[in-house]
């Protein structure tokens, strides 16, 4: 009996203690609604970072980093606006000694420009990270939010040239 009080005491107080703890900050904000890293690149360190016009690409990468070779992979990721539209980024992500860090991101404009209610964003395959440059993945929309998806496919070839555009089967 007298086990049986103190296991319940103790379930008592870690729910209490549990329920008493602050909220943490959330690793991956709520508004990224799908994501999905995938593909391969590499460079001699002295290449431009992902880089596409008319918006450019918000480099966060450290000018040390420049002078070595890198090596990482592809992040694709929704973000929920507001309206339910979504926006679209890429980001090239950097495997370093102290581990990822992200070396560029840029917004892929063709599909933001849809205001597509982003359904998901599947890579080429589910076998992890590959060791041949560039990238493939299809993202799922829709342009009306009761429309059936579409896919729209973004390519990296091994030159790092980026293309964005509707699926064809």
């Amino acid at each position: 009996m007298a086990v049986r009080r103190i296991l319940m005491t103790t379930v008592f107080l870690i729910g209490w203690s549990a329920a008493a703890l602050p909220a943490q900050d959330a690793i991956l904000p709520a508004s990224v609604i799908f994501a999905t890293s995938t593909g391969y690149w590499e460079d001699d360190g002295n290449a431009p970072d992902v880089e596409r016009a008319p918006t450019g690409a918000e480099s966060v990468a450290s000018p040390q980093a420049k002078a070595t070779q890198r090596h990482g992979y592809y992040k694709l990721f929704a973000v929920r606006q507001a309206d339910r539209t979504s926006k679209v980024y890429l980001q090239q992500i950097a495997q370093t000694e102290t581990g990822p860090t992200i070396a560029s991101t840029v917004e892929l404009q063709e599909i933001s420009d849809l205001k597509p209610y982003v359904t998901d964003i599947r890579p080429e395959n589910s076998n992890g990270i590959i060791k041949e440059p560039g990238l493939f993945a299809t993202i799922y929309l829709k342009t009306e939010p009761n429309a059936e998806p579409d896919g729209w496919t973004v390519l990296i070839d091994e030159f790092g040239d980026i293309t964005v555009e509707k699926a064809t089967n």
